[in-house]
């Protein structure tokens, strides 16, 4: 169910199905005014039309222009995406890298230490237990779930 196109000439025609019954096609025809696209199907009514055209965006990281491509505008489009991207591809794919890398911020992992409610056996949690309430080394913990699960 991906997009298919026929290569980088103008004119060539991206496809699409979408659904099982009422097969609705999307027919997306790359022209030199942009991609154009619209859905057929087999007498559906609210067939859709739209046309997009590459764009060219500022990035907020760098402020060097960019251009968000009518193929990328359709992505966004069918992904029901609501804001246009904001940063170059140079920018997004650093600030993932450096995102990536660091710890979330205001969150602090707790290991407490504590005894198994079950086997007695002193352990670790990643949290801090609630008072009243049973905590359980990993293997008794594994052991009921297996239990509730059958």
């Amino acid at each position: 169910m991906g997009l298919m196109h026929g290569g980088p000439n103008p004119g060539a025609v991206l496809s699409s199905i979408e659904g099982d019954v009422g097969e609705v096609l999307r027919v997306c025809a790359l022209g030199s005014s942009g991609l154009s696209c619209g859905r057929a199907g087999n007498g559906l009514k609210g067939a859709s039309s739209m046309e997009f055209q590459d764009k060219v965006l500022k990035c907020i990281d760098c402020g060097a222009d960019f251009v968000f491509t009518a193929g990328e505008q359709l992505f966004f489009h069918d992904k029901q995406f609501k804001n246009e991207p904001k940063r170059c591809k140079a920018c997004k794919t650093k600030r993932v890298a450096v995102l990536g890398a660091a710890p979330v911020q205001g969150y602090n992992k707790v290991e407490t230490r504590t005894v198994c409610s079950q086997c007695g056996k002193e352990t670790t949690v990643p949290f801090k237990p609630t008072q009243g309430r049973p905590v359980f080394c990993r293997e008794c913990f594994q052991q009921r779930r297996q239990a509730a699960s059958a």
